[in-house]
């Protein structure tokens, strides 16, 4: 499944396989697309494992921080969070660059 936000520069791609669901984030993730992240991640029933692969994202804000702290929550530690250097450095600065669910 595909979900394009209001912005142009945002996609969301989801993948499942089993109970193991994989979020892949493209482009800017900001207060008009944080949301369509979310709901790509969080609305599958019958998933134990997340992947959230944000590898090709190039902006990450307040908002984005948000959603994502949220599925953390929902998620534990079946969660992970495959970073691009932009989305590192702003969980680093923001005091979440040590958190368990973050991959090198």
């Amino acid at each position: 499944m595909d979900q394009q936000g209001a912005d142009s520069n945002f996609s969301a791609t989801t993948r499942a396989d089993g109970e193991h669901l994989t979020v892949t984030v493209a482009g800017d993730v900001d207060m008009a697309t944080a949301d369509t992240m979310y709901a790509a991640a969080a609305t599958p029933s019958g998933v134990a494992r997340l992947t959230l692969d944000l590898r090709a994202v190039t902006f990450f804000d307040s908002a984005a921080i948000h959603a994502l702290v949220r599925l953390a929550g929902a998620y534990g530690d079946a969660l992970a969070v495959l970073p691009s250097s932009q989305v590192r450095r702003v969980l680093d600065i923001s005091g979440l660059g040590d958190q368990p669910w973050l991959e090198a």
